[in-house]
């Protein structure tokens, strides 16, 4: 399903990062449709590198609004208001 005014959400993530968890709980919990992008995978890591410049996740990719960030909390604050 997609949230009105959603339409590309990249979520780059690992897995075992707790606060990757906690933004992917809540982009479910909202029915807001993403792309999971599990940075174990060398292409996902690639692209998070040439995107964002760090290794760190959670990382938002937002293409419909070429939107980037980083921090959980941003990323949920930001998806809140779409």
């Amino acid at each position: 399903m997609f949230k009105k005014g959603v339409n590309m959400l990249e979520l780059y993530v690992m897995e075992s990062c707790p606060y990757c968890k906690k933004v992917m709980s809540f982009l479910e919990e909202n029915n807001i449709s993403y792309s999971k992008m599990d940075i174990s995978n060398r292409e996902n890591y690639d692209a998070l590198l040439n995107l964002g410049g760090m290794e760190q996740v959670p990382f938002l990719n937002d293409t419909e609004n070429n939107v980037k960030m980083y921090e959980s909390d941003d990323i949920i604050k930001y998806v809140s208001k779409l």
